[in-house]
């Protein structure tokens, strides 16, 4: 058995926990979370830093479901003991944490795996059977909308953008760009368009990538998730992720079942595993640094013309 660790007790973490209480495969160990009271209902060894949880050993591996914001210091220290991690995406809010993270698994010859829960969700895996061996895909549409605050619970982490790592692209953005890979094998973006809201958010954002678009949305009013195929003979096709699961959130219990089946792999196969989120994160790092170079040309041209623009402002 592969015993495993859980860092955060927050609202994705009752998925994980009930996975690994069905798999064959692991057993709960320890949990960490900042909430005593929360701890308390695990029953296990309980610890408020991840720290100490790592220095009392017994763990075979680690899951990291804590804020974004934290990712890569707990990632770092599992993998610097040795541990290999599933962590939520993102792998961390920054590029450059990323990379890190890979490096160090590689060093310690560990598996670093980022939990892409939709890749395992049974429409996707029926619509990716059905056009296998068909006609080539011509184009490919990822809807991804929801009204956050409606999903967050108590983890409102996820509207502060220094925590979460920015909005609906920072967090949406890489479940959503990893069913793009899926299906294409590549991600390249081409053009991001990002709409944020009073307080600086990115609520909606539109992404073109070469061969498919991506379309985020943080204040839609209900929830729609799917994956449309255009093949090359015309043929529409559609995967609706939450269709055949009426209760909130209830797919999500089959998909981590099937993200556990597969860290189960990649702890099994420690260093050589390769598929550790950081293309999904690079291109939400592309897709932020284009629209800071945009605002950077267009303050540029404003200043050039600031005079005539003033007077017609004022």
């Amino acid at each position: 058995m592969i015993r495993v660790g859980v860092v955060g007790l927050g609202v994705i973490s009752r998925f994980y926990l009930s996975a690994v209480e069905r798999s064959p495969a692991f057993t709960l160990a320890a949990v960490c979370d900042l909430d005593p009271a929360v701890l308390a209902k695990v029953p296990v060894p309980g610890y408020r830093d991840h720290r100490e949880m790592l220095a009392a050993g017994g763990l075979d591996a680690v899951i990291v479901t804590a804020p974004n914001d934290v990712h890569a210091a707990v990632c770092r220290d599992a993998l610097d003991a040795g541990l290999p991690v599933c962590v939520e995406k993102p792998i961390a809010t920054s590029l450059r944490d990323g990379e890190d993270l890979v490096e160090r698994a590689a060093r310690r010859d560990v598996a670093l795996f980022t939990a892409f829960h939709r890749r395992y969700n049974h429409n996707v895996r029926a619509l990716r059977e059905r056009i296998a061996g068909g006609p080539p895909i011509a184009s490919l549409t990822v809807r991804y909308l929801e009204r956050i605050e409606a999903h967050v619970g108590g983890d409102r982490w996820y509207l502060d953008a220094t925590r979460c790592g920015g909005g609906c692209v920072a967090d949406n953005g890489p479940n959503a760009l990893d069913l793009v890979q899926l299906f294409l094998g590549t991600l390249k973006l081409r053009e991001a368009r990002i709409s944020r809201d009073t307080d600086g958010i990115d609520r909606q954002a539109t992404l073109i990538l070469e061969g498919a678009v991506v379309e985020l949305d943080w204040s839609f009013p209900g929830e729609i998730k799917d994956v449309e195929v255009r093949l090359a003979d015309g043929t529409i096709l559609r995967a609706d992720l939450l269709d055949g699961y009426p209760e909130f959130k209830g797919s999500l219990w089959h998909e981590y079942e099937g993200l556990l089946r597969e860290f189960e792999e990649a702890v099994r196969k420690g260093g050589s595993w390769r598929d550790n989120g950081l293309t999904a994160l690079s291109i939400v790092d592309d897709c932020y640094r284009r629209e800071n170079d945009a605002g950077r040309r267009a303050e540029a041209g404003d200043h050039r013309h600031g005079g005539e623009g003033a007077g017609a402002s004022a």
